[in-house]
């Protein structure tokens, strides 16, 4: 046999075990040893523990304010009848007003009247402080040369003058009871007048018969 013969059987064998060899092997049944976690993952149920308050039904809403007082402190929110919220304390000095948890403010904390709201049975809360009262707002000042710029100014006028009216001159009266009284009475004259008339007509009817 030459060697070209022998090198083609050579090739042909080569080939025939590769590719029994590689029928032999099955990549889809790859085994895999990885361990899988075991346990519970814990869950939260159920209501947060502690003291709870809880508005009253009869009343629509209340508010919520930044402190215990209705005058001091402004209202930060509402809470509508029959909603709770966790009680953290009593007000020092106005245990009337009850600390508790409001998200969505500073702090998280507000502040409602006592008297609105029921606490849960059996609840001792702790006395806290005050918080200081919110400072006031100033009042803004405004610059006089803007205020002059912006602002016209009135021009004063002079106001008219007053010219008094002349004296009033009252008319002079004389008391006539006081005055003298000269010549003939005038009840004498009236009088005497009388008696001729009287004289006249006795005469007139003294001619007539």
């Amino acid at each position: 046999m030459s060697k070209l013969g022998t090198a083609r059987i050579i090739i042909w064998v080569v080939a025939i075990f590769g590719i029994t060899i590689l029928g032999l092997f099955d990549p889809g049944q790859t085994a895999v040893s990885a361990q899988q976690p075991t346990g519970s993952i814990p869950t939260v149920t159920g209501t947060p523990s502690g003291p709870v308050i809880k508005v009253d039904l009869s009343i629509p809403q209340i508010r919520v304010y930044a402190g215990p007082g209705s005058f001091d402190y402004p209202a930060i929110g509402v809470m509508l009848a029959g909603e709770s919220a966790p009680a953290l304390g009593r007000a020092s000095g106005r245990e009337d007003w009850i600390q508790i948890h409001y998200a969505g403010v500073p702090d998280s904390v507000g502040w409602v009247y006592g008297l609105y709201v029921s606490l849960s049975p059996g609840a001792l809360l702790p006395i806290v402080d005050i918080p200081p009262t919110p400072t006031a707002l100033s009042t803004p000042t405004i610059n006089p040369t803007l205020e002059a710029a912006f602002i016209g100014q009135q021009t004063p006028t002079r106001l008219p003058t007053f010219t008094p009216p002349p004296p009033l001159e009252l008319p002079s009266f004389r008391d006539v009871s006081q005055a003298q009284t000269t010549g003939i009475p005038v009840g004498l004259l009236i009088l005497s007048l009388g008696l001729f008339g009287f004289f006249g007509a006795v005469i007139s009817y003294l001619r007539g018969r």
